[in-house]
């Protein structure tokens, strides 16, 4: 039985240790994850009812989700916008739905929070049964170069990204300029 729930300040280890050993293996990770996840905490781009934890019946945290502020800018305009990163979920619970439960459940309280949008950088083959399409189709790109189906936006809301072309600009705390 998982329980998702909102992170607590209690949880702050557990979920750096979490985060670390989730994207030890894997190939496509700069490794530092866990210590992003800390500095978006301390950042304006944090939003603590979209920073959430699933637990195990012992209390044991198998997951966690961020989502925090960016913006779409272009010569223009700015609109604000959800980035999804990271996902990280314990090994031994993974491939069994964990990681879908805690991105659905941050789709949800995102949208009652009154966010339209979401984007992030995944894998071209896990994302989109969630609805992600590429943001290319969107008229948004990224301030560096990806594969073109690595990035990828979620309209929460109808429209929510109708006429909101643009470059992704994260906040300071991701690194990038």
């Amino acid at each position: 039985m998982i329980t998702v729930r909102q992170e607590e300040e209690k949880d702050c280890k557990q979920v750096f240790e979490l985060t670390e050993e989730a994207f030890r293996g894997m190939e496509y990770s700069d490794h530092q994850e866990h210590f992003l996840v800390e500095k978006l905490r301390k950042s304006e781009a944090f939003i603590p009812e979209l920073s959430l934890v699933a637990e195990d019946e012992k209390e044991t945290i198998a997951g966690h989700i961020l989502f925090t502020k960016i913006k779409i800018v272009n010569e223009e305009e700015s609109f604000d916008s959800l980035a999804l990163a990271p996902v990280s979920v314990k090994p031994e619970f993974q491939n069994q739905g964990l990681g879908g439960q805690l991105i659905l459940e941050g789709h949800r309280i995102a949208k009652e929070l009154g966010y339209e949008s979401v984007i992030l950088i995944g894998h071209e083959k896990y994302y989109p049964r969630f609805g992600y399409k590429k943001t290319s189709n969107f008229g948004i790109s990224f301030p560096f170069d990806i594969p073109e189906e690595n990035g990828m936006a979620l309209e929460l809301v109808k429209d929510g990204l109708k006429n909101k072309k643009g470059v992704v600009k994260y906040p300071q705390e991701f690194g990038i300029d």
